[in-house]
């Protein structure tokens, strides 16, 4: 899939979170630049955030305890593997209140629900990005029909 713009990468996210129900795990892959955060953007200022959006690299977790459901994103792009025992992600990727937003999850994939939503963005040559989902159970599933509307 071609993500042409800004614009299109927020409606991504935005239908995404009309989907989204507690429990639920997406994980956001790509290089800098990618559309990771601009997609959590569109996600979060669905379910109601106001405030800016940025990605929670030095403080790992952001939580949005007011939105329905709650979200806990996640950026993990400078977490060391050798962290991730002191790091109680698990609190965060099993909470069966809040989905779970994940930026750089590669570093602890072992740690997270099997059932998941995994999207990769990359940059498009031709300009936007392009975006591949693979959807591991039948939660992910669920979430990846939405994509499609």
């Amino acid at each position: 899939m071609i993500l042409a713009d800004e614009r299109e990468t927020m409606r991504l996210g935005a239908r995404l979170a009309a989907a989204v129900r507690g429990g639920d795990c997406l994980c956001l892959r790509g290089p800098l630049g990618s559309g990771k955060t601009t997609l959590a953007r569109g996600f979060l200022r669905k379910l109601g955030h106001k405030e800016e959006v940025q990605s929670p690299t030095f403080g790992i977790v952001s939580e949005y305890r007011s939105l329905k459901p709650r979200v806990h994103h996640l950026d993990l792009y400078r977490v060391k593997e050798e962290e991730l025992p002191n790091l109680g992600l698990e609190e965060y990727l099993f909470d069966p209140e809040a989905a779970c937003l994940v930026e750089w999850p590669e570093v602890a994939l072992d740690l997270f629900p099997k059932d998941r939503l995994e999207l990769a963005l990359d940059h498009h040559a031709g300009g936007g990005r392009t975006l591949a989902i693979s959807a591991l159970g039948p939660r992910a599933r669920r979430l990846k029909e939405s994509c499609a509307s």
